[in-house]
């Protein structure tokens, strides 16, 4: 697994804990818990948002992550098979 996917898998787990505390502090009438889930859920978010720029940059930064070069990287492999199969 690649470091960017990593990096997406962790946003979207950050994205369900974000989900799960707004969701904790609609269900509570405890004044206290509801600020304090609220409070989790901003830092989470606030988080998320730290890593998807870090994610960005590296897409940016590194030409192997960006998805057209991903595809194009593909069927470059598939060219060189079949230009091997077509030499033998």
């Amino acid at each position: 697994m690649t470091v960017v996917n990593k990096l997406n898998q962790t946003l979207e787990m950050l994205k369900m804990v974000e989900a799960n505390c707004n969701t904790f502090s609609m269900d509570t009438d405890d004044p206290n818990a509801k600020s304090m889930f609220k409070q989790i859920a901003q830092n989470v978010k606030t988080s998320s948002e730290m890593l998807q720029s870090r994610v960005n940059f590296i897409m940016s930064e590194e030409p192997q992550y960006r998805p057209n070069n991903q595809a194009q990287q593909m069927q470059n492999m598939q060219q060189q098979q079949q230009n091997q199969q077509n030499q033998q």
